[in-house]
């Protein structure tokens, strides 16, 4: 191989995989913290600022829109800019997001607060999978994804807590404040020790590329986002033109990236049958998880009558233990392989999806905390695995397209999930309300809640079962070391 596609690992190991690894994980766990906390902040955001729950989804949808847009870029962005450059603009983007959202006193400049956010975590999230892949070897890239995973995730799991600790002692704006120093440490961490380990071959840049990209994956998500929203069914103009829209400018990217010689996203990973199975069952896995986290604490907090504090305690042990999960999985993936986990995984998700199905107004805490927590062990038994062995079988030319493909199709489907998931509930609600006997009966619409997170949790119990059936076909990558060192 020539010497421009020459691998960093042949220089030998110039820096060590440690700081790199924590420099990035420093940042990821507070750009996913600061996103997570905000959820439980809106009910106080709605008094605080005025606004009403449509608008306030915006802060949510304005994220990740920003995310849709940015993140398929990312695989031309990584090979344009050193890792130093790109970890420091991520980061400086998140401490000025931050510090905006901080001083915050209206919706407008906290919805620029959330873009600038936003752009911070669309560049870090390729960036970190990307390093990992490059600099860890393959059978130690498992035990990596799970650490990214023991941190990505433990993040959200305390995020509720503490943001309900701080909105009933303090106010909203802590929440930010909290993440600042965190984040200033984390670049001048980031400064000291991370390394360069890509190869830049600067790519060339086609501008129709980015601008259908743009309108293909951002009208998607905007689409998606806005069915979600109260008021709005799938049906309206809005959300009928924008998924068109989206859809023919998806299609003519496409057309695009399979005709050029050098295209912006390189579309022949899906060449590859282990990186599409790992894909599809990710995606699946987004959908379960976005869904889950939005109407389980609106169910806590809506059905249960629970404080923003009591909802996130409920859901604490199940985030911690996912994240704790994480790194063992990821050791049992390196030792046995994907199947052994995701099979049991997916199994794991639709029975307690099912149990959750069936839950009432009557139904204990403790219940449901054991079912919260069952739910994300099977979980976490899912998405590093197939994820890393997906990742695997793709030459290291191909990781930058990898893993732009996979966070932007997250990104979608994770928009699909939450606006299917709301609008489930709200048609389940809606259902319980039109046979009522005594519809203004306050108890009554408790009841309904409750009857459309029923609903809501059997389209994910569907969803892992699709999922399952996916996962029959997934088998382990050899990696050949041997080729590696060639590359």
């Amino acid at each position: 191989m020539n010497a421009s596609h020459t691998h960093p690992l042949d220089e030998g190991p110039k820096y060590k995989p440690l700081p790199i690894l924590i420099s990035l994980l420093i940042s990821g766990f507070i750009g996913m913290f600061s996103e997570t906390a905000l959820n439980i902040a809106i009910s106080d955001l709605l008094v605080v600022l005025q606004i009403t729950p449509a608008t306030a989804q915006w802060l949510t949808t304005g994220f990740l829109l920003t995310l849709g847009i940015l993140v398929p870029i990312s695989g031309l962005i990584l090979q344009w800019f050193t890792t130093r450059q790109l970890f420091v603009a991520s980061l400086a983007f998140s401490i000025l997001g931050t510090l905006t959202a901080a001083l915050a006193g209206s919706f407008e400049v906290l919805m620029v607060a959330r873009v600038l956010q936003a752009i911070g975590t669309g560049l870090m999230i390729p960036l970190m999978f990307n390093t990992i892949l490059i600099i860890f070897p393959p059978e130690k890239r498992g035990a990596a994804m799970g650490v990214i995973g023991l941190v990505m995730m433990f993040a959200p799991a305390i995020g509720p807590t503490l943001a309900g600790l701080l909105i009933e002692h303090l106010s909203w704006h802590w929440i930010f404040w909290i993440s600042l120093p965190c984040l200033v440490f984390g670049l001048v961490f980031g400064i000291l020790f991370m390394k360069n380990v890509s190869v830049i071959t600067k790519p060339p840049i086609d501008v129709y590329s980015i601008i259908l990209s743009t309108i293909g994956f951002g009208g998607l998500v905007f689409g998606f986002s806005k069915a979600g929203e109260e008021h709005t069914d799938w049906g309206s103009s809005i959300v009928v033109f924008s998924l068109v829209i989206g859809a023919a400018a998806l299609f003519l990217f496409v057309l695009r990236q399979l005709s050029m010689k050098k295209p912006m996203m390189n579309l022949s990973v899906f060449k590859y049958p282990m990186f599409v199975v790992g894909l599809v069952m990710i995606l699946l896995c987004m959908m379960i998880i976005l869904s889950t986290m939005l109407i389980l604490p609106l169910y806590l907090q809506n059905g249960r009558g629970l404080t923003p504090l009591e909802a996130g305690l409920v859901l604490l042990p199940g985030g911690v233990l996912n994240g704790l999960m994480s790194p063992i999985m990821g050791s049992l993936f390196d030792k046995y392989g994907p199947k052994w986990l995701v099979i049991p995984g997916l199994i794991i998700a639709a029975v307690v999806l099912w149990f959750f199905s069936g839950v009432t107004t009557a139904s204990s805490l403790a219940l449901l905390i054991v079912l919260h927590s069952s739910l994300f062990i099977g979980i976490s038994m899912i998405m590093m695995p197939a994820q890393t062995n997906g990742l695997n079988q793709l030459p290291s030319e191909l990781y930058p397209d990898g893993t732009a493909v996979m966070n932007t199709l997250q990104q979608v489907a994770g928009a699909v999930g939450t606006a299917v998931a709301v609008s489930i509930l709200s048609n389940g609600m809606t259902d319980y309300m039109r046979t009522s006997v005594n519809p203004l009966d306050p108890l009554e619409a408790i009841k309904a809640f409750t009857f459309g997170a029923q609903h809501s949790f059997l389209f994910g119990m569907a969803i892992a079962i699709i999922g399952l059936m996916t996962a029959f076909f997934i088998r382990r990558v050899r990696v050949d070391k041997q080729a590696m060192q060639q590359l």
